[in-house]
């Protein structure tokens, strides 16, 4: 899943800098649509073994939150506890109060793409398995999804004026989650199929490592799916922005 061109000199300075202050990096690649069943079966991927997942959006909307570097987000997961996150992109790793970074339930990760990357702040929260879709369905307030580090974040970075129960619900997507070990591959893939409610899909497969490991887990992971003709030449889609813009255009829609 390395990019397609050689990276510029000043561009993997950047990355690297960037990788060497984060505590994970997520690789990662999305499959054309006309290529998906294809990958599917040069993968081995058996559908029947994924887990299915629904995850909401929350912003304004026109998207404020997202031209602020901020993304709120709530999962349902099969057969699991919900959870949510308050996400900031992007950032800089250095730039972080070390306060953040001590607590157990705050990560920082460079996701790359074949078209570029970014580094990211998470601040993850857990729920029980009803509380999203009885807030969601009962209209209470959304704050109460989120923990006291996670709204306190949010506070920090929001727009000015913006509360989280000022929040349009984004979505749902529903998700096809499904982690596997393919043959003749030293790790494991995740790959992760949405269903947009316009009949699209995105298809994105991905991989984690560990700082250090990032450039050669890069150049294994590429050789690997290009030697089972997994095409990684296609435009990237990521599934956040797809899932914001469509949504924002469906709201606009309606409120028109």
């Amino acid at each position: 899943m390395a990019p397609t061109r050689p990276l510029l000199a000043d561009q993997l300075a950047d990355v690297l800098r960037l990788i060497k202050g984060a505590d994970s990096v997520e690789l990662k690649a999305t499959v054309p649509e006309s290529d998906q069943s294809s990958a599917v079966q040069a993968l081995g991927m058996d559908p029947l073994d994924a887990q299915i997942r629904q995850v909401f959006f929350f912003d304004t909307p026109d998207l404020r939150l997202d031209r602020a570097g901020v993304v709120v987000r709530a999962r349902r997961v099969q057969g699991r506890p919900s959870d949510t996150v308050v996400k900031l992109r992007p950032v800089e790793p250095d730039a972080l109060p070390s306060e953040m970074r001590k607590s157990p339930s705050f990560g920082v990760e460079v996701d790359a793409m074949p078209n570029g990357y970014v580094c990211s702040a998470s601040l993850k929260g857990a729920l029980g398995p009803t509380e999203v879709k009885e807030t969601i369905e009962g209209g209470r307030p959304l704050r109460k999804l989120f923990s006291k580090e996670q709204r306190a974040l949010f506070r920090e970075h929001a727009p000015d004026g913006l509360g989280l129960d000022d929040l349009a619900v984004l979505g749902p997507i529903n998700v096809l989650k499904l982690k596997f070990a393919p043959k003749e591959y030293a790790r494991k893939l995740v790959a992760e199929l949405w269903f947009y409610p316009n009949g699209s899909r995105i298809l994105e497969l991905s991989t984690k490592c560990l700082p250090g490991e990032a450039l050669q887990t890069a150049v294994e992971t590429r050789a690997f799916l290009t030697e089972r003709g997994v095409d990684l030449s296609g435009e990237q889609q990521t599934k956040t922005r797809t899932a914001l813009r469509y949504f924002s255009r469906l709201l606009s829609e309606k409120a028109a």
